[in-house]
């Protein structure tokens, strides 16, 4: 029995798996945390091409969600949530909970032609 893998997935696949509830934060998660100034950086590394981290998510039917849910066969998020929120409030425009407890919108200021210098694969 496998006990994990790993699989190289695009940005886009992954914030497509969370728009659909695929992927879903746990509720022992913080809150984002990250300030305009980090998000920012995390989109210079991905356009500059360096690594990023790992995303770690793990199946598991009886964990609860920040929604109040049950994760019921989602993949949860264990480690990564500040980058996949980062990514999917600074490209998607998804509103973020921060950490007083407020919803927010992410705006950056990264103008070298966005999508166009990206990395043919990563989107």
């Amino acid at each position: 029995m496998r006990r994990y893998e790993v699989n190289n997935i695009s940005i886009s696949t992954i914030l497509a798996n969370i728009d659909s509830g695929m992927i879903a934060i746990p509720e022992i998660q913080r809150p984002f945390v990250w300030k305009r100034s980090k998000v920012r950086d995390l989109l210079d590394s991905l356009y500059k091409g360096y690594p990023v981290g790992y995303i770690i998510t793990w199946r598991n039917a009886d964990t609860r969600l920040k929604d109040e849910s049950v994760a019921e066969g989602k993949q949860i998020i264990i480690d990564g949530q500040q980058r996949i929120t980062a990514l999917a409030a600074s490209l998607n425009g998804t509103k973020v909970l921060n950490d007083q407890y407020k919803y927010i919108d992410i705006k950056i200021a990264f103008n070298p032609v966005l999508l166009q210098s990206f990395p043919k694969n990563l989107f």
